[in-house]
């Protein structure tokens, strides 16, 4: 079952996508529910992401300083840096090129770590890198900001319970995961559940796509442009991914996480950070398209990065 799954990603990543965007359109009054499922189903993918993960690889993976060194140059420094040029390709309406900066510049903490273990990367070293990034992009951010807009400081407000949820989604399934893997019975669990990961991040797309489809009609005058900067992106760091594993002769594994580490974005911490902001305009808009864009992508990458690295 487990190889039947990963032969079919593709087509059900997709299919769960325009699936969830045309309920989504056609019945705006589900969209709530797709909002309120959302963070439970991460929740679940992740720990059925973390169940078979080696807790004692941990150790080694913080003394991975050039996959350490590797991660935050390229999300943090390299990343920023591709993000500002990218700006000037777009429109001058300042909604637009927000929504933009915001997503962009911030990496992943939660679906990253799901793309990774399907992409066949080191999930010791993703669980290491996660909290650094989860850190350091609050801390920069509004540096970030404010070197790219005038008024930068003042849009940044993030919502503490915002916060407090992004970070149990995470540790929660963690937690738990290294819990079941002390009983007698949770190595059976674990044999059983490997391929689970594969239909629960379908279901983590359909509901992202339900959620949020409706904002998705305010943007039809900037689709294409927007479709180029993302598409754009993913192009770059998927060429920064492959230049600084070559640069910290980085292993096969570490070099697919890093990969997903600089395409994975973290759109559900800054899209309500968005939606508090009445000068954000298109902002949410961008957000959201940015995260259907990105799933696509990352489908893509799962079949890419493993022959590339």
């Amino acid at each position: 079952m487990g190889s039947l799954w990963e032969r079919y990603q593709l087509p059900l990543y997709l299919g769960a996508a325009l699936l969830g965007v045309a309920l989504g359109l056609a019945l705006p009054g589900l969209a709530p529910w797709g909002e309120a499922l959302l963070w439970p189903a991460l929740a679940v993918l992740l720990f059925f992401t973390f169940l078979p993960v080696p807790f004692r690889a941990l150790r080694q993976a913080f003394r991975d300083r050039a996959f350490l060194l590797a991660g935050l140059v390229g999300n943090f420094l390299l990343v920023p840096l591709a993000v500002y040029g990218l700006l000037h390709l777009l429109p001058p309406e300042p909604g637009l090129r927000l929504g933009v900066a915001l997503v962009l510049l911030v990496p992943c903490t939660d679906w990253f770590l799901a793309f990774s273990y399907l992409g066949r990367g080191d999930m010791a070293r993703a669980l290491v890198l996660t909290p650094l990034n989860l850190l350091l992009q609050l801390a920069l951010l509004p540096l970030y900001l404010l070197l790219f807009f005038v008024e930068g400081l003042s849009a940044y407000h993030p919502d503490p319970d915002i916060l407090v949820g992004a970070g149990l989604v995470v540790l929660l399934p963690l937690f738990l995961a290294f819990w079941v893997q002390g009983r007698p019975w949770g190595k059976a669990l674990v044999s059983r559940t490997t391929s689970w990961p594969v239909p629960l991040l379908a279901l983590v797309v359909f509901l992202v796509a339900l959620g949020h489809a409706g904002l998705l009609p305010g943007l039809w005058g900037y689709v294409l442009p927007l479709l180029g900067v993302f598409v754009l992106y993913l192009v770059l760091v998927l060429g920064l991914a492959l230049s600084l594993a070559r640069l910290f002769r980085l292993p096969p594994k570490a070099g697919r996480t890093l990969a997903f580490s600089l395409g994975t974005r973290n759109s559900f911490l800054v899209l309500p950070l968005s939606l508090a902001v009445p000068e954000a305009g298109l902002a949410p808009l961008v957000i959201v398209f940015q995260s259907l864009v990105e799933l696509l992508g990352m489908v893509l990458f799962l079949r890419l990065v493993p022959r590339l690295l």
